[in-house]
């Protein structure tokens, strides 16, 4: 079907809408990090991005959620490309039954079961750990990665499979050298979502981590804004330190993220 110039400077219209709706909250939250401070002079100051690094203490708490992160993201990443794998390419008897389990995983929200799961934690021990903030994440993300690899491994060519078995590579050998690279954008877009929801994730890392000392950067920026409430200029530069990660792992990986949600919206 054939788009008018019309029908196509309107497109262009809707989308840049749309666009300048998205970017206007961003460029205010800059524009805030920038202005000066109570007292201060008139101008651009990007002092105020050091001196909110400074007195909210970010380095803790931003190495805190990199550890975090690091631990959900391997192993969520791996331990869905295995399930995906299994529940994508084999057959065997259980098999939708215990797909549906997993996705249980994308059903129970986590403020239905955080206060028994911090129970059982605080009885094995775990509480105020990585290990507490870190494994219900985990789970959480195996289960969406599990649904959205295997529909990336259903959608290869099955000839890919047979390919690898006529050259005599296992099953692992075939998963490891054909189907991961063949779906590196998906397993990619997984990875960029995975690290953005545990970077951004309040709660779990609230309730496991009673303490305070292992407070990852979100909790770090809500007890920041607890002391400088009336500082909107060091609140918006907090906001920006806790939010350049994600910021600069979306950029290096956007194309293959781009790339992974299309392939992933043609998929049936």
């Amino acid at each position: 079907m054939r788009v008018s110039r019309a029908e196509q400077a309107m497109n262009y219209v809707v989308l840049g809408l749309f666009a300048l709706f998205a970017i206007t909250p961003i460029l205010t939250i800059l524009a805030t990090a920038v202005s000066p401070r109570i007292g201060a002079p008139a101008g651009i100051h990007l002092e105020n991005l050091v001196e909110a690094w400074r007195v909210g203490g970010f380095s803790n708490s931003l190495m805190h959620s990199v550890v975090v992160a690091a631990i959900v993201v391997t192993t969520a990443v791996v331990l869905s490309i295995g399930a995906g794998y299994a529940f994508g390419t084999m057959r065997f008897r259980g098999a939708t039954p215990l797909f549906l389990l997993f996705l249980l995983g994308l059903m129970i929200p986590a403020e239905a079961i955080v206060i028994p799961l911090f129970f059982d934690l605080r009885t094995l021990g775990l509480t105020d750990t990585y290990a507490a903030i870190a494994l219900p994440q985990i789970a959480q993300s195996i289960a969406f990665g599990t649904f959205w690899l295997r529909a990336q491994f259903r959608s290869l060519p099955a000839s890919l499979l047979e390919a690898a078995a006529l050259d005599g590579a296992g099953p692992l050998r075939a998963l490891v050298s054909v189907l991961v690279p063949a779906s590196l954008p998906g397993v990619l877009t997984l990875v960029v979502l995975t690290f953005m929801w545990t970077w951004n994730e309040f709660l779990i890392a609230l309730v496991m981590a009673p303490s305070g000392t292992l407070r990852t950067a979100p909790l770090g920026l809500a007890n920041f804004q607890g002391q400088y409430t009336a500082e909107h200029a060091l609140l918006a530069a907090g906001a920006i330190i806790v939010a350049l990660p994600m910021v600069i792992l979306f950029l290096i990986l956007q194309r293959h993220f781009i790339r992974g949600m299309l392939e992933g919206a043609t998929k049936e």
